[in-house]
């Protein structure tokens, strides 16, 4: 097989699976509305099943479930007809995924939950299945053909199941209201968790707030940047308000336009209106800011009072981006 036959079979396999989830928008209709609206006024949690890979796409619509407001927990189809059908409360909606709709285990286990009162949604490839014609409400998840060339790895039937049980947990991830804030308490670690939780405050020392005030000699102001180690200070007036900011690049310029040193000042040599945070905003907010203005450190306040400096550096070694 050939470099060239490689990948012309990936893109034909990558090109089958986009067909097949195209064609899923198609099948959305009432009996996903419904299912929609079911499981978001449950009172209980989502139990979602399967056998095989559909087994491995109901781990992963779980993980997203969690983490996006609706409480869900696995269970494996074969395990449950061996005790594992005790996971399942009153109030649970059960989600079964098949593509056949006629395992054996699936057909032993629907009507099991259907004794215990519990309501059933499907994804299935085969609507006409045990499963598509016994379950309360029918996601289709039907695809032509498998993407492997011999039309039996489960390749463009489990995307299908995938991308079908996204749409639902972004619709309930909707109708819950689901916030920034709220995803930040299920995801604390990694780096989404240091976008989500980290704030300013966090990584923004006030111990080492450089500051020198507009009538100070270039010497303090010079002394200031250096001992500090952020590459600016602040700039505050007799009232202690934040005026500017004075960066290693202000002295550059200031050096080359050939002013007499002896008479310069904090406020000849500072830049106005300077870029602020907030003491309290998200550390990403920071580097989205130190981005979109091509700089490397924001001046910290809260409120009218100066806190500090926050550097790029500062943002890179938390680990937030």
């Amino acid at each position: 097989m050939s470099a060239a036959d490689i990948k012309e079979l990936a893109i034909s396999t990558i090109k089958a699976e986009a067909e097949a989830i195209g064609r899923l928008a198609g099948y959305v209709d009432e009996h996903f509305e419904r299912a929609v609206a079911h499981i978001y006024a449950a009172k209980g949690r989502v139990i979602v099943t399967g056998i095989g890979k559909s087994a491995i796409i109901a781990n992963k619509i779980v993980a997203t479930f969690n983490s996006t407001g609706t409480p869900a927990i696995f269970m494996h189809a074969a395990d449950a007809i061996h005790g594992d059908l005790g996971i399942i409360q009153p109030d649970d909606v059960v989600i079964c995924i098949s593509k056949s709709g006629n395992t054996p285990e699936i057909k032993v286990l629907v009507p099991l939950i259907q004794n215990l009162g519990n309501s059933i949604v499907a994804i299935v490839s085969n609507v006409d299945s045990y499963l598509g014609q016994r379950a309360d409400y029918v996601l289709r998840a039907t695809v032509e053909r498998e993407a492997c060339p011999n039309n039996l790895a489960p390749t463009s039937s489990t995307t299908a199941q995938l991308v079908l049980g996204d749409a639902l947990a972004v619709c309930l991830l909707k109708l819950r209201g689901f916030t920034p804030q709220d995803f930040a308490k299920v995801h604390p670690g990694g780096a989404l968790g240091k976008k989500l939780y980290t704030r300013v405050r966090d990584i923004c020392s006030t111990a080492r707030a450089p500051k020198v005030h507009t009538t100070d000699e270039l010497r303090p102001v010079i002394v200031e940047i250096s001992s500090k180690m952020l590459g600016a200070t602040a700039v505050l007036d007799s009232n202690e308000q934040l005026v500017g900011i004075i960066t290693d690049g202000d002295l550059r310029r200031m050096l080359q336009q050939k002013h007499p040193l002896d008479r310069v000042t904090a406020a000849d040599i500072m830049s106005k209106n300077p870029k602020t945070i907030e003491f309290d905003a998200l550390a990403i907010h920071a580097f989205n800011l130190m981005e979109e203005h091509k700089i490397t450190q924001l001046l910290v306040v809260e409120g009218d009072t100066y806190k500090g400096v926050v550097h790029l550096h500062d943002i890179l070694r938390e680990g937030v981006v």
